[in-house]
């Protein structure tokens, strides 16, 4: 059997031996590992030694993990959440080696994100007006729209985000607690005027800013979808699942991680009032359609992607309108959703994508996979 490199972040990394590996399924690779004659071996990106092309790596003996020294996988899949450029240069020399990283980069700016969508007329009709995080965009779309949404632009799984809208005659701002993420407050904000601390974040940390998307409710709650687009055997795009993702009662963030409930697509589109029995296969078909249309485009400008998590609003008018793309899936919200059977299929496909992978490299290549380890 051949080795398969699952590259995962420190912490992750260091809960293998008991089993504590937060979001990701260390089962879920085995099994899928299994399917495809394939032995996932797990490492961190600072335990890969390119000058003699091994690295130190969790590999499963019986029934627990022993960490040792091996051949670096002539293929890896990256599930790593770097920051930005932070491993990079590492990477690249990796790929310059002839090593074969799939979803080479994980974290995309948002704005870089939209730009590239933007560039094709048949997904722009489906892109939120979108503007550069700085004081003179939030006062022009707040004039525009009364309603905006104010985003970190390399923020993951809802951390950061601020909603401004007009109401009853003035303006709120809702956001998280600075000291407590799990709640959320709401200012009145004077005429004209914007708190300092929202200055202050422009100024460190960039921002986009979106007009908000006016989501369909469920249960007088604001829900989008979560799309799973990954390349299995063969190198094909397809969609492996989509839930929906129901916001809180106390905010209007959806992401799981934030206290959103995940649930079955058709069941949560069912019991949409603005959405009509009839035409709930018809949205899911066209969120398939739209999720593979984006994933196309974007591949054609980032590195050997393969393997993303889509976010795609419906607004009340049933259109579809994308959110942004994940680069690193956090695929537990299909177990949390009851969809079991999706949720291991998403662990499934990037091993079928990297058996196919190895079975087009030379032969001197692939068998890099050691019969035992190097020590």
């Amino acid at each position: 059997m051949l080795h398969v490199g699952v590259m995962l972040n420190p912490a992750t990394y260091r809960g293998i031996p008991a089993m504590r590996t937060r979001y990701e399924s260390i089962a879920n690779y085995e099994d899928a590992g299994l399917s495809y004659e394939l032995i996932p071996c797990f490492l961190r990106l600072e335990d890969i030694h390119i000058a003699t092309g091994t690295c130190r790596a969790f590999v499963k003996h019986g029934n627990e993990y022993r960490q040792m020294t091996l051949p670096l996988p002539p293929v890896i899949h990256n599930r790593t959440l770097y920051r930005q450029n932070e491993n990079a240069s590492d990477i690249n020399k990796l790929v310059q080696k002839g090593f074969y990283i799939f979803n080479e980069q994980n974290r995309f700016h948002k704005d870089h994100i939209h730009a590239i969508l933007q560039e094709d007329p048949l997904l722009r009709i489906h892109l939120p007006k979108t503007l550069q995080g700085n004081l003179s965009s939030i006062h022009t779309l707040m004039e525009e729209t009364g309603d905006v949404v104010i985003k970190p632009s390399s923020g993951s799984v809802g951390r950061g985000i601020m909603r401004l809208r007009h109401s009853r005659g003035g303006w709120t701002l809702q956001c998280a607690h600075p000291a407590i993420p799990e709640r959320w407050s709401t200012l009145r904000l004077n005429v004209g005027e914007l708190p300092l601390f929202l200055h202050k974040r422009l100024l460190h940390v960039p921002h986009i800013v979106q007009e908000t998307i006016p989501l369909a409710l469920n249960n007088n709650r604001p829900f989008d979808v979560r799309v799973s687009v990954q390349r299995g055997y063969g190198g094909i795009w397809g969609v492996t699942g989509m839930y929906a993702k129901i916001a809180p009662s106390h905010t209007f963030v959806s992401n799981v991680a934030q206290g959103g409930t995940a649930r079955s697509l058709l069941e949560v589109l069912s019991q949409t009032e603005t959405v009509q029995t009839s035409n709930a296969v018809r949205l899911m078909n066209e969120l398939e359609r739209l999720s593979l249309q984006i994933v196309h485009r974007l591949a054609q400008t980032l590195p050997r992607l393969a393997d993303v998590g889509l976010d795609l609003g419906i607004t009340h008018e049933g259109k579809i309108v994308f959110i942004e793309c994940n680069g690193r899936d956090q695929r537990y919200g299909f177990s949390q959703a009851g969809m079991h059977n999706v949720w291991k299929e998403t662990y499934t496909q990037p091993m079928a994508y990297a058996r196919w992978l190895l079975e087009r490299m030379p032969s001197s290549d692939t068998e890099r996979s050691p019969g035992r380890p190097l020590y």
